[in-house]
């Protein structure tokens, strides 16, 4: 399989259009138009059921201490994990692309409507469902797409995977109010083809491009 993003280009920055925020000189971050890019896919192989796709930034901070703290910025050297960012099953095999905005067009506060999606699809809970926990204007369930907005004062630039995975299941093995590492857990062993295209992303001011 080959994975295609039209605006991303593999190993350079994800443009601003596709990020949850965008650097602002004020406030470090504001929201940004959160739409999810235009993915296109070929050489699906045969035997394909069902479709997956998912996104993750795979170098978030594990430890919050130094988080958006003024003054500071988060160690390189911290351990890093993933955080969900898209999770979609149950694409029609015959689907090869994606548009850019149909599954998330802008930001909702307390997060979009699912499990259901378009054309069949479900949408599993990204990371910001956790995220958001507490915060009394935005905590909710974030199902489907939600753009990058890491940590303004992080020292790492963060890495972005957009992955398709072709599955022999016509129905990914997840129920209710699914996440990303579920969704991982059931496809394992039934992925007959995958193809990915990582992005980087950062709203730190000392590491964005000139």
């Amino acid at each position: 399989m080959k994975l295609t993003i039209v605006d991303i280009e593999a190993g350079q920055p994800i443009p601003a259009e596709f990020a949850f925020c965008f650097p602002d000189p004020e406030s470090h971050a504001a929201f940004a138009p959160n739409r999810n890019p235009a993915l296109s896919w070929d050489d699906v192989p045969d035997g394909t059921e069902s479709l997956t796709v998912l996104c993750w930034d795979r170098t978030v901070p594990t430890v919050g201490d130094d988080v958006n703290q003024v003054g500071r910025e988060v160690p390189a050297n911290l351990p890093r994990t993933d955080f969900f960012h898209w999770v979609l099953v149950d694409l029609n095999p015959d689907v090869r692309d994606l548009e850019a905005g149909a599954f998330s067009h802008g930001i909702s506060p307390r997060g979009k409507d699912g499990p259901a999606g378009p054309d069949g699809t479900r949408q599993g809970l990204n990371d910001y469902t956790g995220w958001f926990t507490g915060d009394p204007e935005m905590e909710g369930l974030y199902f489907g797409y939600d753009g990058p907005c890491p940590p303004w004062n992080d020292s790492l630039i963060h890495e972005y995977t957009f992955a398709v995975y072709a599955l022999d299941l016509d129905r990914c093995g997840v129920d209710g109010d699914f996440t990303g590492g579920q969704v991982r857990d059931a496809n394992a062993g039934h992925i007959l083809a995958e193809a990915s295209v990582l992005g980087t992303y950062t709203l730190n001011p000392r590491l964005l491009p000139e």
